[in-house]
């Protein structure tokens, strides 16, 4: 007898109390399916510390609605009767229970949905009311113009939140965006609090041993996992950055510091991209602390713009685009990825911290991504298919939905501006200027052209050269451009040549 009314399928990045698909199920007569699969942990090569969160935080889940009194049906990655994929498994267990419903709330990567909606079942689809922007208001949204920019978005994302508004709707302090006030370097002398950790319970042990055994030929440590699992681990990482890094985030948010990988940063996106947290509460509590007076208002004003301005931005892009956006590469970049973005072993300080953090703890913040490994792989031409699946794979917040635009889009600037008006692109002085990485460096900084020459300085302009039929109309570019002609002929042929043999060695499998 068919006992099971409604199959709810909840995906491994939506594990909230307050999930829409979750709202319809009745106690009595409902089943929440939740599945590790195979696929989903290797059609890229994610790191290890990834899984392990994923798999943990959903054993953890399923057990917080069974001691709410929900039923569920959960399959491990061992079940030896695991099919291996979302789809497979969802036929399965609709075979199975034979419900009269499927649900399902909204995926994050377009690849699985796709499946999902061509598996031949018929799924009742809920809309993610994580996000305060659906994917219906992002298109009405976007309707009529060529280019998107997420200032406007984010203002309007401003108004119907209402948050950091003055009465009569306009933005406290008389600006939108303070983000000019969100660049400094960190002093000598200041110290960014420990992080907060998290030791693992004998759920994730399991997992970990799982992991261990499954993925042993993905890059990146394990036995440093310490991230949060549960709802209130997460929200005890978030209290701690109330307490001890909201105050200084505004001022150095873009700051790097070698062997600081975490500074003022709250570690707090892959829990909140899991479900473990939730956006409009996260808002409301550095909206507080603003009008209490125990933060500024660029602190707060910068980490809400993070939140419902570009996160929700990139979301709105990634709906809109895909499938076509996934192919873009306006500069028809074809150079394989360096082999030293899997190891960490090069002798540009900047990059070995950024990797070899990224490798031991799944983590690296906006800036190091941006404006290091991203940096270097727009100015060295990477396939942006390969750098996207890379960051993919590395980053514990890396789900489809938020990196492909960020790397492709933003980094990579390889769907012809679509997303970012210019590329960020950036010679070493800007390393130089926003952290201490140079100090520690095998190359100089202050050369362009020698031997030992930071290899960011002449692949910059090697770069610039090489596109000047694309950017020289650019009008943010103009002055770079007047920069580049102002050099004699024979500064600029060096600068070519000391780039060009940069690329050789790439292409030659050399590291740098």
């Amino acid at each position: 007898m068919n006992t099971t009314r409604r199959l709810c399928l909840v995906l491994g990045d939506q594990l909230s109390f307050d999930l829409a698909s979750l709202q319809v199920l009745d106690k009595e007569s409902d089943t929440v399916l939740l599945v590790e699969v195979m696929e989903e942990a290797s059609h890229v090569p994610h790191h290890p510390q990834k899984i392990t969160l994923i798999f943990s935080a959903m054993r953890h889940f399923a057990e917080a609605l069974q001691q709410r009194g929900i039923r569920v049906q959960y399959v491990t990655l061992d079940d030896p009767e695991n099919t291996g994929s979302v789809p497979s498994e969802l036929h399965r267990w609709q075979a199975h229970l034979q419900p009269d419903e499927l649900h399902m709330t909204e995926c994050g990567d377009w690849r699985l949905e796709h499946s999902l909606r061509d598996c031949g079942l018929a799924i009742q689809w809920h809309s993610d009311s994580r996000f305060l922007c659906t994917r219906a208001d992002f298109s009405n949204w976007a309707q009529g113009k060529k280019q998107l920019r997420m200032e406007f978005f984010y203002r309007e994302m401003r108004r119907r939140s209402g948050l950091l508004l003055n009465g009569d709707g306009s933005p406290v302090g008389g600006a939108w965006n303070f983000d000019a006030e969100n660049r400094k370097t960190l002093p000598k002398g200041v110290r960014p609090p420990s992080p907060a950790r998290f030791s693992p319970d004998a759920i994730t042990q399991d997992v970990l041993a799982l992991v261990a055994k499954n993925f042993s030929g993905h890059y990146g440590a394990l036995d440093t996992f310490d991230y949060p699992v549960t709802h209130a681990e997460a929200q005890a990482l978030w209290d701690y950055f109330l307490d001890w890094g909201l105050a200084a985030f505004g001022d150095y948010q873009d700051a790097m510091a070698s062997d600081e990988p975490f500074l003022f940063h709250a570690r707090i996106s892959a829990a909140l991209n899991i479900g473990l947290l939730d956006l409009r509460q996260l808002c409301s509590d550095v909206e507080s602390a603003y009008w209490s007076g125990s933060i500024a208002l660029n602190a707060a004003e910068g980490f809400i713009r993070q939140l419902i301005g570009w996160r929700e931005y990139v979301r709105g892009v990634y709906w809109l685009k895909m499938p076509d956006y996934a192919q873009g590469n306006a500069f028809g970049n074809t150079r394989s990825l360096p082999e030293f973005y899997w190891t960490g072993e090069t002798q540009m300080n900047c990059m070995r911290q950024a990797i070899s953090q990224s490798l031991k703890h799944a983590y690296a913040h906006h800036i190091q991504r941006l404006m290091v490994t991203g940096n270097f792989a727009l100015l060295a031409g990477i396939a942006p298919s390969e750098i996207c699946e890379w960051y993919l794979a590395i980053y514990m917040d890396a789900f489809d939905w938020v990196e492909l635009p960020n790397t492709l889009g933003m980094v990579m600037h390889a769907d012809g501006g679509y997303l970012g008006s210019k590329p960020y692109c950036a010679s070493g002085q800007y390393i130089k200027r926003m952290s201490d990485y140079c100090r520690g460096c095998a190359y100089k900084v202050s050369e362009s052209t020698t031997d030992d020459a930071c290899p960011f300085n002449s692949l910059y302009w090697h770069f610039l050269m090489r596109h000047g039929d694309r950017l020289r109309g650019n009008q943010r570019m103009s002055m770079i451009y007047k920069n580049l002609d102002r050099m004699t002929e024979s500064k600029q042929q060096a600068l070519w040549q000391r780039g060009q043999s940069l690329l050789n060695q790439l292409d030659n499998g050399e590291s740098l």
